[in-house]
Parts: C-alpha cells; structure tokens; sequence
C-alpha cells in the first residue's frame, strides 16, 4: 500500500497531487511569550538606542510589529485573567494583584482549555498569577497539561526562589537556600521550553506559553531600595557608566531576548516553524519600582504613562506577532487590538465555535490578511489605590485617572502622548463615553465599584 509519502514522490502532478492539496490544513501551533513590566519604547524595533534585543527585533522583521497592542490591565494579575479569558476587566474574574485568595471560577473557560478540546497539547512555563496554592485555580486545573514555575505574582518577585512548582508539586531549588542565589528562574523557564519542544509530536498542535518574569523588579512591597532588578549578572552592560539597577534592567532584557532566541532556533530545528503562530507581548507597561527609573530608558517611549497608569504608557505594550509563510514579513500595523481578543483568535485559528459572552474580537484578519477589525470599544478599569476607569472608542480615549479622577477626554489620532485634554470642546463625547464607564462592567464582590 502507497505511503503519503509515496503518493508525494510519484503524484507531482494530476488528480492525487490535487487531492492531497485538497486536504484541510492542520491547526497551527501557538507560541504566546509574555514580557512582565516591559515597556513600549523597551525594543529596538519599538525605537529603542540602548537596550540590545536582535533576536526580537529579527521576530518583529519576519512579522507584524503592531502599534497600538493594550494590555489586559496595568498590573499583573488582571492582564494576564485578560489574555487567558477573553473578558476585559469590566467581566474578569480577576481585576487586581492585591486579592491573591482570588482565582478563576472552576466553569470559567481559557485559552488552554478551549485548546485541549481541539487536540492540542497545552503548556504554561513561567508566571501564572491566577490562583495561588489552595485555590483550586491552578495551571493544571485550568487547562494545561505542563506547568513549571510560580503561581502567585508575589512570589514571582523573587528571580531566585527557594522553589517553584511543577504541575501541582512544589519544586525545591536547594541551590538557592540561604541567599545561595545560584539558579536564576527564567533560565528554567527556557529550558523547560526547549525541552518541550524538542520532545513534542510534531503532528499534533501545541500552545505553549512562555511567561516570563522579567524586567519585573525584584519586590515591590517595602525595602524597594534594596531591592533593585535581581539578575545573575550585567552582562553586556557591566562596563558602562549607568547606575547599577539600570545595568540589571538593561541585562533582564537582552538575556531575556537571547533566551527567546534560543526557542525560536529549536522551533526551527524542529521544522515546526512554518505551522507556529509566534506572539510577543508585555503584560503591561514599564515599572518604576527597586529603585528603577523608567525615564532613563524612555521605557515608554511615543506615549505617556507607566505601570499602574490607565495612560496609554501603562497598558500600550509591544506586540509582535511573526508566522513564516502566512503572515507577511516587514509590515507595521496600527489596528488596535488587546489581550482579551486572543482567545477567539486562537479558538478561530484551531478551527472552533468561538465562545459566545467574550468581550475580544477575532484577529485573523489584521493579522494574515493587514486588514482591520471591527469592535465598538476597548474598556479598561484599576482597582488599586482607588477606583480608575479608561475606554477608547475609535481615536477617542477617556480616563478617570489618579490623582485627577476628573474625566479627560484625548484625541489619540492628533496626541498620542495624552497631553491635550480636549473634555470641554467635545461635551458630547463626554457624554457618550462616560455612559461605558457604566454599561461596560458588571459589579464584582471581590472587586467593587469605589467611588470619589
């Protein structure tokens, strides 16, 4: 009996080689790599002078290097219940950092467990942020067959744990008893990933996201002066004449891209390359914690804002999106899009129903065909330090920000550094938009509307 393979060397042409053809191609391999407290202007192919990112660059190059990429939130947690969910956080579950107790519902869909109907093979290495131990709301619960690294944000401050878990079994790191600070955890979260690569069956699809947890710093609650940017070594910057917590920052970032460099190669050795959809992202925008001052870099480069800001600083984020073959190389595109629309996008793509009640929308075309996508609006709120609340209709934005918490009305289009409050020339737009403060979120015990 004739092999595929027979059947390819004999049928160049003529009615086996159409149907052969013919046959629907298999679901793409899905490769999502989270940055944590990256900025906009961080990357070289972002404009950034001094920080070196060639492998992310080269990503960017092969791809779409989009514009206008929001984060779920401007912290953690919330960004990342964005990505996995599909809600914004008017509907997440999960819409601070400061409730860890707090996971997702055991009914709540993900991006893992919509994939593992559709036969992919799941796994999460790196920062979960979800559901701590006890929860019920863990990795392996929540659709992911592997899981290696932290499950509470809090924990991940820490680049040099005394352990991590893998699955839902702690993973001692003896090396890094008593302040031995030997194994730098997101070295791990590399191999862990070129390991699974090197192992996966090639014919069946896989979603693997790479969340790392860097350029985090290393603890923001207390003693922040002590506790700067925690990296095994300056690397290339050791020599220069920056404060030493710019010299860690700097170093996070170039040996996180050298890292990323190294999954990308085994993708290719793997000849899995022209089937893996490869995206690139920051869960929200540049930090200003461990004594790290987010100017020194112009983290957030064209716009204005940092972490815990609803300015387009603290939620607009690089994305990178590169699939060889499919998507064409070299092309920069403004279409706005936000965490929350990579759960359709991916359910799409693996060739399912896309859940109904998501707040994201589908990315195929702006992504194979540089066509826009259509949505009424973005919506974003923070629950940290009072009740802040962002929604962008077209090139509109409002923002109820700290330490205003008057409404600020900003024409994106004309001022992307949101410097020119325009409320009072445009009531109507106020008006209009304010209304989505209300209507664009459902009320949460754990995360109640606060006012003034």
């Amino acid at each position: 009996m004739l092999t595929r393979r027979d059947l390819l060397r004999y049928a160049a042409a003529g009615p086996v080689a159409a149907a052969l053809n013919a046959q629907p191609p298999r679901s793409p391999n899905i490769l999502f790599i989270l940055a944590d407290d990256l900025g906009y202007g961080d990357l070289g192919c972002y404009g950034q002078q001094r920080i070196k990112t060639p492998n992310l660059d080269k990503l960017a190059a092969s791809g779409i290097r989009f514009t206008q990429t929001y984060a779920g939130a401007t912290v953690c947690a919330p960004s990342r219940c964005c990505l996995m969910t599909g809600k914004h956080t008017g509907h997440t579950t999960i819409r601070g950092n400061k409730k860890p107790e707090v996971g997702l519902k055991p009914d709540e869909a993900t991006v893992p467990s919509l994939l593992k109907r559709a036969g992919y093979t799941t796994a999460l290495f790196g920062k979960w942020g979800l559901g701590g131990p006890g929860t019920g709301s863990v990795p392996n619960t929540r659709g992911f067959d592997h899981f290696f690294g932290y499950l509470d944000q809090q924990h991940a401050h820490n680049s040099f744990p005394e352990h991590l878990w893998e699955n839902q079994n702690e993973f001692f790191l003896t090396e890094n008893w008593f302040n031995r600070r030997q194994t730098f955890s997101n070295d791990l979260f590399t191999k862990r990933s070129v390991d699974f690569l090197s192992k996966h069956d090639a014919s069946k699809p896989f979603f693997l996201y790479l969340a790392y947890t860097v350029p985090h710093a290393d603890n923001e609650r207390g003693a922040m002066e002590k506790m700067g940017i925690d990296v095994p070594d300056f690397g290339p910057y050791a020599n220069t004449d920056w404060p030493d917590v710019e010299k860690a920052f700097a170093s996070s970032i170039t040996r996180m891209d050298a890292d990323i460099g190294r999954v990308l190669k085994t993708l290719d050795e793997r000849g899995m390359t022209d089937n893996t959809l490869v995206i690139f992202s920051s869960d929200n925008g540049p930090h200003h914690e461990g004594n790290h001052d987010p100017n020194f870099f112009a983290s957030s480069g064209a716009v204005r804002g940092t972490k815990r800001d609803l300015y387009e600083g603290g939620i607009r984020v690089p994305g990178i999106a590169s699939w060889r073959g499919r998507i064409r190389p070299g092309h920069t595109s403004n279409t706005p899009w936000a965490f929350w629309d990579f759960l359709p996008t991916a359910c799409s793509l693996a060739g399912m129903a896309i859940p109904r009640g998501l707040d994201g929308v589908d990315l195929r075309p702006a992504l194979l065909e540089n066509r826009p996508v259509t949505r009424d609006y973005f919506y974003w709120e923070f629950h940290e330090g009072g009740f802040a609340q962002a929604v962008r209709q077209g090139d509109w934005k409002l923002v109820r920000q700290r330490p205003k918490m008057k409404l600020e009305l900003f024409d994106l289009a004309k001022d992307p550094k949101e410097l020119n409050d325009v409320s009072g020339q445009h009531p109507d737009v106020v008006s209009r938009l304010s209304e989505l403060f209300k209507t664009a979120r459902t009320e949460s015990a754990d995360f109640p509307l606060q006012r003034g």
